[in-house]
């Protein structure tokens, strides 16, 4: 199994366990308009948040996705040539394949504290 992350307002994310399907990609973006799921590995977790809601100051989760329990494919893309490559779940997400949704919460200089 890989342990896919994506982060996510909780809004998104209660909005989908009472549908059974999560369909957002990124930060206000969804499925349908891009095209797939925008994921990190472990170790990109940080620089994605960071990058798309370093500003925010949204209610946020980290959902952690059991590859295996995905129906649709996943493919390991980079952003731009020579760039490291992320996971896109091209399909929405069972809300069954989330293991594990972790409350992203602050310190107190206001950095994320995110799974390890």
């Amino acid at each position: 199994m890989t342990q896919l992350l994506h982060i996510t307002e909780r809004s998104s994310w209660e909005a989908a366990a009472d549908s059974g399907l999560y369909r957002m990609s990124t930060r206000g973006v969804s499925l349908d308009e891009q095209g797939f799921i925008h994921c990190s590995l472990p170790h990109q977790l940080r620089t994605v948040a960071e990058y798309v809601y370093g500003d925010a100051a949204d209610d946020l989760v980290v959902l952690v996705i059991d590859s295996e329990l995905l129906e649709s494919p996943v493919k390991y893309e980079a952003p731009e040539p020579g760039a490291a490559e992320f996971p896109h779940i091209y399909g929405p997400v069972p809300t069954a394949a989330v293991t594990e949704v972790v409350p992203v919460v602050r310190d107190a200089q206001g950095r994320m504290l995110l799974p390890e």
